[in-house]
């Protein structure tokens, strides 16, 4: 039986199913745990939290003294009713996604240590990571996304996981699966390298190119992982497909399996495309990461060769449009800008922030162009590297918040 109670009626031996409001709020980044510490009674006392869901039937109740009315208790099977999530622009939504992005990270941090020490991953913890992320993806599919993308080689396999959880969202979405789905597809993408925690530090973090050995331990993860989630509770099917197949091709030269086009769940299809293009689009221990809408063009290149399903990559494409927020491109006006929002008309139409003149060679006040609007004049005629024109600012250009 699950009862909310107040924190001030808390006791060591209480089993902590729920911590009201968001895990970002709270000092914790798993939500459900056995209350065994009288650190963790002072930490959620100083936590500014009011109230906790407990589970009597894995811990102990409240006294009797402390006089909870029976209308505070539900059944342990009812469902949290969720928010509606309003939609809101990319400099918005990204001063949110920065604090989401940092906290997730260490959420995930925690989760895969703990994991590579032996213990058991949780999902329904996870699952609370899973839900921030999607809510920012619902609130707008861009920010979050391009920031996670922003990485260095010491938190790159934590800040992938949560970018391929927040790709995997937001290409669900694209798919029409529903609100589960959707959530499964999260936390397939969040755990989805779990296995990683299994190859040692000085062959992940390489910066040369990796022995045949090496490469052999590397390619081992996929089974790693999905033996890890076995172990653990509330793992769903999805999480443990994509887990062990993120890394099959549709011709068949994939690892581990070497399925081919219809033996691959269209879960682990979806999970193939984010994660390559997370990974080609962000900064590697051995290599710089392409700009996104080269990004999509190399992958456009191996879809056709046989690596990615034809639909699920063209709808991921629709999800993220042909030059992602944060792309810089090139204008008919011969001005440069940086892609800051999708339009709902054309893939090739997005909202463009103008900051540079190529004529002048120098920089010019800035102005948001909408090339969907039909007095728009200008339109794109090129994806520019951000390296060879010495920008430095990107991040904040796009999103108002310096790197």
């Amino acid at each position: 039986m699950l009862k909310l109670i107040d924190v001030e009626h808390l006791r060591l031996g209480m089993h902590i199913h729920k911590l009201s409001g968001s895990w970002i709020n709270h000092p914790f980044w798993r939500s459900a745990f056995l209350l065994d510490d009288p650190k963790d009674i002072r930490a959620l006392l100083s936590s500014g939290l009011r109230e906790v869901w407990i589970d009597t039937a894995k811990g102990l109740d409240v006294e009797q003294t402390d006089g909870i009315p029976p209308a505070a208790a539900i059944p342990a099977q009812a469902e949290t009713v969720r928010a509606v999530v309003r939609r809101v622009d990319t400099a918005q939504e990204a001063a949110r996604a920065v604090n989401i992005c940092a906290n997730a990270r260490q959420a995930v941090t925690s989760m895969f240590e703990e994991a590579r020490m032996g213990k058991a991953l949780s999902g329904s913890d996870a699952l609370e990571v899973v839900e921030e992320i999607s809510n920012s993806v619902l609130r707008n599919p861009s920010a979050l996304i391009s920031l996670a993308r922003l990485k260095n080689k010491d938190n790159y396999t934590y800040m992938h996981s949560v970018a391929v959880c927040a790709l995997m969202v937001s290409l669900a979405r694209q798919l029409g699966l529903d609100a589960e789905q959707i959530r499964q597809a999260g936390l397939a993408g969040l755990v989805h390298d779990i296995g990683k925690m299994m190859i040692p530090e000085e062959i992940l973090n390489k910066p040369g190119k990796l022995t045949d050995a090496e490469f052999a331990c590397v390619k081992n993860h996929p089974a790693e992982g999905h033996k890890m989630l076995l172990e653990g509770s509330d793992i769903c099917e999805v999480a443990l497909d994509v887990c062990l197949h993120h890394h099959e091709k549709i011709d068949g030269s994939g690892y581990p399996k070497r399925l081919k086009e219809e033996q691959i769940s269209l879960y682990a299809k979806m999970g193939a495309v984010c994660d390559v293009y997370d990974a080609v689009s962000s900064n590697r221990p051995y290599k710089n990461g392409w700009e996104p809408a080269e990004s999509l063009r190399k992958m456009a290149e191996w879809r056709i060769a046989g690596h990615f399903d034809k639909v699920v990559f063209e709808a991921f494409v629709k999800s993220i449009g042909i030059y992602p927020v944060g792309s810089l491109v090139k204008l008919k006006s011969d001005r440069l800008g940086v892609v800051i929002g999708q339009s709902e008309k054309s893939l090739l139409t997005p909202q463009v922030k103008v900051f540079f003149s190529i004529k002048s060679n120098g920089r010019i006040p800035a102005e948001i162009v909408d090339l969907s609007k039909p007095h728009c004049r200008d339109k794109i005629v090129s994806h520019e590297s951000v390296e060879e024109w010495g920008i430095t600012d990107m991040q904040a250009l796009w999103s108002g918040i310096a790197a």
